[in-house]
């Protein structure tokens, strides 16, 4: 599917500005669509929406369909008068630049169970029913899991007690009724995500802006979806992974990446034409206009690990029926609005993938020059049906990496020179902008920046380092004072003058 000549900003919402500790679908939201439409943009792209699990990665959640809870917003609660002003009165002194994830959820969580008190309080809610009534195929499921890992202490499902973890009919029946409020608490978090989410794409679209979401290949092994479909995942009798993802050694790792992840039975999910990824595929579209798949190459070939494994050099390549699943899924969908992440080692098998269902794939200019970049990659070279980046969550911003590299990569300085025709020393932030302009003025139809580099911010703004866990990992938030009329009026001229604000 072909996309318009448009222009937009990646955000994860989580970074967006709030006195609670975490981005929230409130009020700062709403002014960042504000933003992008007064800035000319007509994308604002985001990280997957899911309840992040371990290491707060988003993509390593407990379902493939919930919502992050945590980006609730807590004045919609008091506008709904769910909660009372003075219940956020002892709110914490909070990081304005980082979330805090265990301070926020221990702050936000003792909110969120008075505004659901106040919620059974108030009697029967029709649009409540309806939303769990249509979302039961994962909802149930979903809120069961959440309500059994909060009393067995967080651990992962498969060291529950051995009954429960794997599902005896005698267990099930008796955790349901003994955890019949929890169920009902975390099905209560998840409507009000989703009214909340729902009404912030409303208001999105209303104003011309499309989102950009994100979904990643694989499930996280603890999830409500290995716990509760184990038939579809490779895992052995006791529940653990008998094969995992990841991507082998390469230039930039030794040891590959290893992520862990099980990897999926399709011959089981084949059985009934791929029946989960139709559900998956539903929901996402119903957040989302358009879906950017992680790791795209996944789906021509994976990195198969042998479970037990610590690094990712012991695997192998196994072909995947990518071309039946998208068949599948077009038949029942038609075309479908998919840019495809189709980085790292890319064979021609996976391009004639991308290219037979007009998926366009990602270019990244910060691959452009230096180690391990490719004529192919250059910005001239670039097809109509791209999108092209400065950078990505998984990179450096464009400050930080244009510094490290005038230290550790002249090459690769002389080789920018060369290309943009500079002749003097110039700073992070100029190249910032050259950059910038650049993924304006390409012939790709899709341009997307991060915030990051339209504040021109550096290394500490990075949102994610691959391969490593925890410190500043996916934490990163801006304060709301950047945003700034200059800084509009630069990013509209821009739009106007390489055709994207159409």
């Amino acid at each position: 599917m072909k996309f318009n000549r448009e222009s937009g900003i990646l955000l994860h919402p989580t970074s967006l500005p709030s006195e609670y500790g975490i981005g929230e679908l409130g009020k700062k939201a709403y002014e960042f669509v504000d933003f992008l439409v007064e800035s000319g943009q007509k994308l604002w792209q985001i990280l997957p929406l899911g309840p992040v699990g371990y290491g707060e990665s988003p993509y390593q959640c407990f379902s493939a369909f919930a919502g992050n809870t945590l980006l609730i917003s807590i004045e919609k609660l008091i506008g709904q008068e769910l909660l009372h002003p003075e219940d956020t009165a002892a709110t914490p002194d909070f990081d304005t630049r980082l979330v805090e994830f265990g301070r926020v959820r221990t702050f936000k969580y003792d909110l969120y169970r008075k505004a659901f008190e106040r919620f059974r309080t108030a009697g029967i809610n029709e649009k409540y029913d309806e939303f769990s009534e249509e979302n039961n195929y994962w909802l149930d499921e979903f809120s069961f899991f959440m309500a059994l890992k909060d009393i067995f202490g967080g651990i992962a499902w498969n060291l529950w007690d051995k009954e429960i973890a794997f599902r005896d009919p005698g267990a099930m029946e008796y955790y349901r009724g003994k955890l019949s409020r929890e169920i009902e608490y975390q099905k209560f978090l998840q409507y009000m995500f989703f009214s909340q989410w729902l009404e912030l794409k409303a208001y999105a679209n209303m104003r011309g802006i499309k989102i950009i979401g994100d979904l990643p290949i694989f499930i996280s092994y603890d999830s409500s979806d290995a716990w509760s479909r184990r038939s579809l995942f490779e895992l052995d009798e006791a529940g653990n992974p008998t094969k995992v993802a990841g991507v082998p050694p390469d230039y930039f790792s030794e040891t590959g990446q290893f992520w862990g992840n099980p990897h999926y039975k399709w011959d089981e999910m084949k059985k009934d034409n791929f029946a989960w990824w139709r559900d998956r595929l539903d929901l996402l579209l119903s957040m989302v206009d358009i879906i950017r798949i992680d790791h795209f190459r996944g789906f021509e070939s994976y990195w198969e690990i042998p479970g037990g494994e610590n690094t990712a050099q012991n695997g192998r390549w196994v072909k995947a029926p990518g071309r039946k699943l998208f068949q599948s899924l077009k038949a029942y969908k038609g075309d479908m609005p998919i840019i495809a992440e189709d980085l790292g080692f890319i064979t021609r098998e996976v391009e004639e993938l991308k290219n037979e269902f007009e998926f366009p794939g990602m270019k990244i200019l910060q691959f452009t020059f230096g180690r391990g970049s490719e004529e192919r990659f250059l910005p001239h070279n670039y097809e109509e049906n791209a999108a092209v980046y400065t950078g990505t969550h998984d990179n450096d911003t464009t400050v930080g990496w244009y510094l490290k590299i005038s230290e550790t990569d002249p090459e690769a300085v002389n080789e920018l020179k060369r290309y943009f025709s500079i002749t003097e020393e110039i700073g992070g932030e100029t190249m910032c902008w050259i950059l910038i302009e650049n993924a304006f003025s390409s012939r790709a139809n899709t341009a997307i920046i991060p915030l990051q580099d339209i504040l021109c911010l550096g290394s500490e703004a990075r949102m994610n380092t691959p391969s490593t866990i925890g410190g500043r990992n996916w934490a990163w938030r801006f304060e709301e004072n950047l945003l700034t009329s200059e800084l509009k009026e630069k990013l509209a001229k821009l739009s106007i003058l390489y055709g994207r604000n159409k």
